[in-house]
């Protein structure tokens, strides 16, 4: 396992981080002053991102797969549809991976990992966006939680669902550690089960020639499913900083995540081309089939870890700025916001502005890991005084309006304003370019010449430095 650079200290000026073994008994520290136990096995991180990698937003989100052009758009062929969704899902979990990898070896949460990418204070906007993103999203899951339970059983009203669905939410994340280990002992295993069978009833079905249809929108329908997996890159440290090895946390992540989430894919577009074309009938299309009550009632009641990890990794990333505060009082006052949201909110709107949150983390994934592992080598300064790094948020800037420029999402005004921005330095979209695949190239790039910039400007500086103490010594 690589040395630890970061470590060694449980004080939060320096930014240490004090790791000891764990066992099964292990739980978080309540603040980022106490130890961080190693208590997650493989097999523990197999368990947390195999489940994680399935959503029933997942099944849904298959339709801009098969039309990434809209409603009333020509469908992408079964060839194109599974290979973007092959291709999204590595393009998208290899971040995740090396997120993780990066917890595991400081210590360090996610978000006070970007004190050492920008520095203390400027790390607090990355702070912010992740916060709203994981609050937006945790309302999000609790209605989608009630949503499919009343589906499966009327008789109680969604909003009793929500208030269930927020209580048991607020008691996994007070204890993370213990809940992913019995998603690793039970659950991951009846998701399986419950998802091959899925795919086997739907495949019994006839199904459309392979390649009929369209390759047109074929990177539309990949950056949608990258972005679906790299939203959880800012959140990986959170849980892979308890793992016990750095290969188990990127082992884990990759392989846990990709194999669920494609298979989450690839059943919601079975499904659009057999037994559901109408992307809202989705739920009840599962529930039609033989025993599809029961499958239906386990991945309802297994997306709870959706919620936990939006809930949890919110507290965790408000540590950031408050280090001391407590991270199980935080989780329970932030479950109680997201279930009031989900109660009296209409966020429909709000899914269009938390999918643009998303995409500012695609370049940002670039930039942290070409930072820590090819410039900064691990060395990074952690601590609450550690000084600002511009030039890093500058290549997280240039990533991010490649992005903009080639996929502004759906938000009509922010649509128009890039629209507005490209016609103005003559830039068109080709059918060809992936805003994901791009703007990590870009911030990547961007990041490679930041570095080499501003290492020498150092090296100039010395040898100016050298030079004047000469001429004083003279």
């Amino acid at each position: 396992m690589t040395d630890v650079v970061v470590t060694g200290s449980p004080d939060l000026v320096a930014g240490g981080f004090v790791s000891v073994e764990g066992d099964r008994r292990s739980e978080v520290g309540r603040n980022l002053a106490e130890p961080v136990p190693r208590a997650l096995s493989f097999v523990d991180q197999l368990g947390l991102w195999g489940n994680l990698g399935v959503s029933l937003l997942g099944f849904t989100g298959a339709i801009f797969v098969l039309q990434p052009n809209g409603s009333g758009t020509p469908e992408l062929s079964m060839a194109a549809g599974l290979t973007a969704i092959v291709v999204g899902t590595l393009l998208g979990t290899v971040p995740i991976a090396l997120a993780g990898m990066m917890g595991t070896r400081t210590g360090a949460p996610a978000m006070v990992l970007l004190r050492g990418l920008f520095g203390a204070r400027l790390s607090y906007l990355p702070t912010a966006l992740n916060i709203l993103q994981c609050l937006g999203w945790g309302i999000f899951e609790l209605v989608t939680i009630s949503t499919a339970a009343h589906v499966v059983a009327p008789a109680l009203p969604r909003w009793a669902y929500i208030l269930i669905a927020g209580v048991i939410t607020a008691i996994l994340a007070v204890h993370p550690l213990g809940f992913i280990r019995t998603l690793r002992r039970y659950v991951t295993t009846a998701v399986v089960i419950v998802l091959a069978y899925l795919f086997v009833e739907l495949v019994r079905h006839p199904l459309p020639a392979f390649s009929h249809g369209t390759w047109s929108g074929y990177w539309a329908a990949t950056d949608t499913v990258v972005a679906a997996a790299i939203s959880f890159a800012p959140l990986a440290a959170d849980y892979t900083r308890h793992s016990r090895t750095e290969k188990a946390a990127f082992s884990g992540a990759l392989i846990g995540y990709s194999f669920t989430q494609v298979l989450c894919y690839v059943i919601g577009l079975l499904a659009l081309v057999t037994v559901a074309h109408n992307p809202n009938d989705i739920y009840a299309a599962f529930i039609a089939l033989p025993a599809g009550t029961i499958g239906f009632a386990i991945l309802a009641a297994r997306e709870l870890d959706q919620s936990f990890a939006n809930v949890y990794s919110t507290a965790v990333s408000t540590q950031n700025l408050r280090p001391l505060w407590d991270r199980r009082v935080l989780a329970v006052v932030i479950t109680a916001v997201a279930t009031a949201g989900a109660l009296f909110l209409n966020i429909d709107d709000y899914e269009n502005f938390l999918d643009l949150l998303g995409s500012v983390f695609v370049p940002m994934s670039a930039v942290l890991i070409v930072d820590f592992f090819v410039l900064s080598r691990g060395r990074w300064d952690l601590s609450v005084r550690s000084p600002a790094r511009w030039p890093m948020l500058v290549a997280w800037a240039a990533g991010f309006v490649t992005y903009q420029l080639i996929n502004p999402g759906y938000i009509s005004w922010w649509v128009s304003a890039w629209d507005w921005v490209g016609h103005q330095v003559g830039f068109s979209v080709a059918s060809w370019m992936s805003a994901s695949i791009l703007s990590f190239v870009v911030a990547a790039v961007a990041t490679l010449v930041a570095g080499t910039v501003v290492s020498a400007a150092r090296r100039v500086t010395g040898r100016q430095a050298v030079g004047d103490r000469l001429r004083r010594a003279t």
